[in-house]
């Protein structure tokens, strides 16, 4: 093409046309008869009926929530705007207080919690997740929440949480959080879920609050020790993985856990398991154990339930890629159903 050659690009690209602009040619803009054009956002509930109970309005470039006409819906329960350009959520309080149970604000882009989602005192699902939101606030009067998601934000510090008093879940993954503080987790005992990876936590402290706690997961932060969670004897399932632990230990209350994940961290032996009688899954890919397979079969004997154990990538597999998995059944026992990913056959 010349350097007095244009495109005309008022049509669709596979109409492209070359035209000759050097004689003073100026072409006609012809419309594009097939363009599709974004409605308002008014238009995105107008025929939706005004006693509708759940909206679902996901990845449409909502950037605000005023012109959806939501003061009408005096019967709603729940509002899903899910990847969408939203920055403020002021407007949530035309919403019906004593309706609404459950809001996702999932992958938006509001950076502050509005003192206005204190109103919804009904609601039990919250999804603020993927946002540019740096301070928990706003939410002690949702007493009635279960389901708190925060994950990837821009948090620093779990606070005002103390009057939630019915959560049962609380998500926080992927924020910056750099230390648990004495106060974070006080009045919530009948947490059962908490998710806390990819933070820069050091230490595991002050979670003596978490009577009720069934599922931690703390992977890829900073620790060096599992510590802290002898009072969390109803615990189940412990996610540590990707962290800077080189011992198993502390686990001495946890009775009941069934799952351990301790994948790549710089210990050194399994041991400090042979009370964790209820153990279905353990998971320690990636560390540097290097023990005989008879001491390894000596102290999960008593876990007669062990139904999965991943072991790939440490020197007790490398060095003996031939014979490693018929001497993890020898020495394992029946329960053995599946080691690294692989069923046993036969």
């Amino acid at each position: 093409m010349s350097g007095q050659d244009t495109v005309d690009l008022t049509k669709n690209t596979s109409d492209l046309q070359i035209i000759d602009t050097s004689k003073g040619f100026t072409p006609e803009v012809v419309p594009d008869e097939k363009l599709e054009y974004i409605g308002a956002d008014l238009d995105l509930t107008a025929d939706l009926e005004d006693d509708v109970a759940s909206i679902n309005l996901i990845q449409l470039k909502i950037r605000s929530m005023e012109e959806l006409e939501l003061p009408r819906f005096r019967k709603l329960e729940q509002l899903c705007l899910r990847q969408n350009l939203i920055e403020n959520i002021s407007e949530v309080d035309v919403l019906p207080y004593d309706a609404m149970v459950d809001l996702d604000f999932y992958d938006n882009r509001i950076k502050h919690i509005s003192s206005n989602l204190n109103k919804l005192t009904n609601l039990e699902n919250l999804d603020l997740s993927f946002n540019l939101i740096k301070r928990i606030k706003n939410i002690d009067k949702l007493v009635k929440l279960k389901n708190l998601y925060l994950v990837q934000n821009k948090i620093s510090k779990i606070e005002n949480l103390s009057t939630l008093t019915e959560l049962e879940n609380l998500e926080l993954g992927g924020n910056e959080i750099k230390e648990i503080e004495e106060d974070s987790f006080v009045g919530l005992s009948k947490l059962k879920e908490i998710w806390l990876g990819k933070n820069s936590i050091p230490r595991l402290i002050n979670l003596h609050h978490l009577k009720s706690l069934k599922i931690l997961s703390i992977q890829g932060n900073k620790l060096k020790k599992i510590e802290g969670l002898e009072e969390l004897e109803n615990l189940e399932e412990l996610y540590v993985a990707n962290n800077f632990i080189s011992k198993i230990e502390g686990l001495e209350n946890n009775k009941k856990l069934t799952t351990l994940d301790i994948t790549s961290n710089k210990i050194t032996e399994i041991s400090n398991l042979s009370h964790l009688t209820e153990l279905t899954d353990l998971w320690a890919s990636f560390n540097k154990i290097d023990q005989s397979f008879e001491s390894l079969g000596e102290e999960l004997k008593n876990c007669k339930q062990l139904d999965t154990i991943y072991l790939e990538g440490n020197p007790i597999q490398l060095r003996n890629e031939t014979s490693y998995r018929r001497k993890l059944v020898l020495n394992l026992g029946p329960s053995l159903q599946k080691i690294d990913a692989t069923y046993i056959q036969g």
